[in-house]
């Protein structure tokens, strides 16, 4: 039986162009090697799973290969990319600054940069969540950071840049890494789903990749862990039972009742969703952000904000008829008063059935005529 590999490692990116939703950093990286302009040291800093660690290995490998494209990508086929795809290049160093973290790590480190490199023209040092050095150990650093040997690359990763100290930040230059967008980690499940022969229910990969909140890593972790459970299909209903989400239907279904001032319905209706495991305050929050998608969906221009597949943007744009602009103001301000009082009422429950209700008593004719 063939080894399993995850999808994090299997389809991490290779090259430049590879690279999910860092488009701004990458071409930077290309433009500086196109015109020989790369600086000693990078910072490359930004939330988990974004690409921070993936760019600095492609950075590492494109500088040193022999033959490199037109298009600044790395050619794989040269010694120094073929040791490199091996992993036992002796130009490229990833050190784990999490264990790592003393005097004596970067002391090492300090004696292995004074040794050229035999293949190749740059002798490149990763060092990962930079940001856990000790105190001692970043003033080691110090020196060999602002005067390092014409062939030595740096190039820090962190999660934490704030817990850097101000003499390493101006010895680097700083690349911000983005959380990466919903419709972006989408498009990348949906080509991994291809790639594996998997059937994917879009509006599945759209909710797996707000639950990822920003991280490619994640998504794909999610992604395994359910083709897992499922087998070679992935559907909506399966994603929102076992990543424990509340579906979108619930919003839409509140929002019709509320509208129609239909309060037994409302407080069977949130009996329903207690009954299922979800948490009042999750309501609370999904709820909100449902409000604000309806008042976003009002503008054509607005209503890219709203995350989500072109279907749900379709009821959006539907259910966004019914309520008026007013109302849409008046219930989130609602929300946003049970939100907070809920964290600390002993009667939770209640405050979540009164703002409903108290959202399906807003009278049509105090919240205006609909825009």
């Amino acid at each position: 039986m063939d080894q399993f590999v995850v999808s994090a490692r299997k389809y991490r990116p290779a090259t430049f162009d590879m690279v999910v939703g860092q488009q701004s950093i990458t071409n930077t990286l290309k433009n500086a090697i196109r015109n020989n302009h790369l600086a000693q040291s990078f910072l490359f800093c930004g939330p988990r799973g974004v690409g921070k660690t993936t760019c600095a290995r492609i950075l590492a490998k494109t500088v040193n290969c022999q033959n490199i494209t037109e298009n600044i990508e790395a050619c794989n086929e040269c010694e120094s990319c073929l040791s490199f795809n091996q992993s036992h290049s002796f130009n490229v160093h990833e050190l784990d600054a999490a264990s790592n973290n003393s005097v004596e790590g970067i002391r090492t480190l300090v004696d292995q940069v004074r040794i050229p490199p035999q293949v190749g023209d740059y002798k490149i040092y990763i060092i990962d969540e930079v940001h856990m050095l000790s105190q001692a150990a970043f003033n080691a650093f110090l020196k060999t950071l602002e005067e390092p040997p014409s062939y030595a690359k740096f190039i820090l990763a962190t999660t934490e840049k704030h817990k850097i100290i101000p003499t390493i930040l101006s010895r680097c230059q700083i690349f911000d890494f983005a959380r990466i967008t919903v419709q972006d980690i989408s498009k990348q499940l949906a080509f991994v789903a291809r790639q594996e022969s998997i059937e994917a229910d879009p509006n599945a990969l759209h909710i797996i990749s707000q639950k990822a909140d920003g991280a490619m890593r994640d998504a794909l972790s999610i992604f395994d862990q359910l083709v897992s459970i499922t087998g070679t299909g992935i559907t909506y209903q399966q994603v929102i039972e076992n990543l424990n989400v509340l579906d979108y239907d619930y919003f839409f279904r509140m929002t019709d009742l509320i509208l129609e001032e239909n309060a037994t319905d409302i407080l069977l209706l949130i009996e329903e969703i207690l009954q299922k495991g979800f948490e009042g305050a999750h309501f609370i929050t999904g709820f909100g952000t449902h409000l604000r998608d309806l008042l976003v969906s009002k503008d054509p221009a607005t209503l890219q904000l709203i995350e989500t597949s072109e279907d749900i943007r379709k009821r959006y744009r539907e259910q966004t008829e019914k309520c008026p602009k007013a109302f849409l103001m008046q219930a989130l301000e609602i929300n946003n008063k049970a939100d907070v009082q809920y964290k600390m009422s002993g009667n939770k429950r209640l405050v979540l059935e009164l703002a409903l209700l108290q959202m399906a008593s807003l009278e049509k004719k105090k919240a205006g005529p609909q825009p």
